[in-house]
């Protein structure tokens, strides 16, 4: 008998986990061959590739962001192979599956919650061509009745055989993501999330763990992201496993965590403060939002006080980079708090923001609960709000407007001494300047349309001067900054009009050949002759103290020559150099 298994991944770069196990605890009894697509991928060429494959049962692993394009290629390959067993699994499809027994009667079998064991069990019955009935955990056709069978017991985690050793990963696992999970289940009951649902905590054994890690570092894994709902809930595995690797990372591997952040101790985050190599891990923090209320109905247990040490610490520290979430949508969060909520969080100034929408999850509590706040929501996955009674779809709009720009100019890191004088002078709050550019953008209908680097520079130049902000001189000046000092190398064009002449360039050149000291010791050492000033900076001038402004932070008013030099020897590298322009003879020019 011939088994496939199979999902619609939502970019190239992530795999599949929960397929690596299917096949993992299937074999060597029942042989499984993994085949991956994305959302992207059209439906015939998938169907296509899996009906080649002459499979007896396929198995899809269904979630929010595929369900809707795995569909139609389980119509087509029904149609076109009627005897192939169909069977599904998922978070998507353990929830409402009669419904899904329904809508998808092309479906023969759904696995329902966990699904190593029961997979292998409903491939022992089709084998044998017994009875379904024996099988617990699934959802199946007999005659024209939908059947269901007694839920599966949870398996011993460390039963399951890896699911990182097969041969045909290998040669991906520096291409890709690699997940990695060391416990399922989370002790929180986050009533939008499916995993408030699963109750407990239960760990794989810490050192299988740590050989598992070795083995994918080894064979040249670079990216790996750890899926625990709440990887630090259990201080000691936690700090054993940072410790760990710490200890055997490999050079240029980095490790994502998904971290509650107000339960984390100090002594933990002044350990990997003191400990960790810069840019090893990331952590990823839910916040979602900062209103009691909203989190009491929620049933969130959140110490934004706690939290907010946690993310200053660290970020304190300069060796971990943070994403942080926030949730529109949730109970009694309207517009305005959830302009304090942002607010709030946008000033811990974290590495990335994002934005998200609430999604009215299959088995969640708030699903339960959506008369009860007046949830209008799309009727297809991912079940995104579209209102509440207390934030209308008007408000929801100009939220993801807000989303847009923030992805853009925030979370992308083009510009960052920019928006954070726009924020700090400009506006009245972080909240407002995204809002009102994100509004700006979206009735230049820009959304519609690409974008280069240039553009968002000149975009945003657009939007300042339709605000008519007086600080317009000194906002261009940190806009300069920002685009040449994140330039890898000299850049053949700019978007703004050039403040030097040729005439005046050459005659800073060659004071700087006589007098390289204006520019401090490092410019003297690189002994840049007046071809290399030509041919490896730029120059221009800027209304205030570069210096003064690195060192400070304080904004101080006066001509300044910005010079940046971009390094044909080391690539990628750019440095800054800046003086009074005082500081120069250009009365003859």
């Amino acid at each position: 008998m011939k088994t496939v298994v199979t999902t619609l991944n939502a970019k190239y770069i992530h795999t599949c986990l929960a397929l690596r196990y299917l096949k993992a605890y299937a074999e060597p009894e029942f042989p499984v061959e993994i085949m991956e697509f994305t959302i992207k991928d059209p439906p015939m060429n998938i169907a296509t590739e899996l009906y080649t494959k002459e499979a007896d049962v396929i198995g899809f692993s269904c979630y929010i962001w595929n369900i809707e394009e795995t569909i139609p290629v389980i119509n087509m390959l029904k149609k076109i192979n009627p005897d192939v067993t169909i069977v599904l699994g998922g978070p998507e499809v353990s929830y409402d599956t009669e419904e899904w027994m329904k809508r998808i009667p092309e479906v023969d079998i759904i696995v329902i919650g966990e699904g190593e064991a029961t997979f292998k069990e409903v491939l022992e019955a089709v084998k044998e061509k017994r009875n379904l009935s024996d099988v617990k955990g699934i959802a199946y056709r007999e005659n024209a009745n939908i059947k269901f069978t007694y839920p599966r017991e949870k398996i011993d985690l460390n039963e399951i055989p890896s699911p990182f050793r097969f041969e045909d990963d290998l040669p991906q696992l520096s291409k890709r993501v690699t997940y990695v999970e060391t416990s399922r289940g989370c002790p929180f009951s986050c009533q939008f999330c499916l995993s408030s649902i699963e109750v407990g905590v239960r760990y794989f054994n810490i050192e299988r763990m740590k050989e598992e890690l070795l083995f994918l570092m080894d064979h040249g894994a670079k990216t790996i992201k750890f899926v625990d709902r709440t990887f630090n809930i259990r201080k000691s595995y936690a700090m054993e496993m940072f410790q760990f690797l710490i200890d055997h990372h490999r050079e240029g591997c980095v490790f994502q965590f998904e971290i509650t952040a107000d339960i984390m101790r100090p002594e933990v985050i002044q350990f990997l403060n003191e400990n960790a190599p810069p840019g090893l891990f990331r952590f990823e923090i839910g916040v979602q939002s900062t209103n009691d209320e909203t989190n009491v109905l929620i049933k969130r247990r959140q110490n934004f006080e706690k939290l907010s040490r946690t993310v200053t610490m660290v970020k304190d520290g300069g060796k971990i980079v943070q994403h942080l979430d926030l949730i529109a949508g949730l109970p009694e969060e309207d517009y305005q708090s959830f302009r304090k909520t942002f607010n709030d969080v946008f000033a811990l100034r974290p590495e990335e923001l994002q934005l998200g929408f609430l999604k009215l999850l299959r088995g969640t509590g708030l699903r339960i609960q959506a008369d009860e706040f007046g949830y209008v929501y799309m009727d297809h996955a991912p079940y995104e709000i579209l209102g509440n009674r207390v934030l209308s779809f008007a408000d929801i709009v100009k939220i993801k407007q807000v989303e847009d720009v923030l992805n853009k100019y925030w979370n992308d890191h083009r510009m960052d001494y920019t928006i954070e004088y726009l924020i700090e002078h400009c506006f009245e709050t972080p909240f407002d300047f995204f809002q009102s550019f994100g509004a700006y953008w979206e009735a230049k209908d820009w959304s519609r349309i690409g974008h280069q680097l240039e553009d968002l520079f000149t975009r945003l130049l657009s939007f300042i001067k339709h605000e008519q902000l007086p600080q317009l001189n000194n906002i261009v000046g940190f806009m300069k900054l920002d685009y040449l000092r994140n330039q890898k190398h000299k850049p053949r064009t700019i978007w703004w009009k050039e403040t030097l002449t040729k005439e005046t360039r050459q005659a800073i050149s060659r004071q700087l050949q006589q007098q390289p000291e204006v520019l401090g010791h490092h410019f003297t050492e690189l002994q840049l002759t007046e071809r290399d000033l030509m041919k490896h900076t730029m120059m221009d001038i800027v209304p205030f103290d570069i210096q003064h402004f690195l060192i400070t932070g304080q904004l101080r008013e006066a001509e300044t020559l910005l010079l940046v030099h971009y390094d044909p020897k080391n690539r990628g590298e750019s440095i800054i150099f800046s003086t009074p322009l005082q500081q120069f003879n250009l009365s003859t020019v």
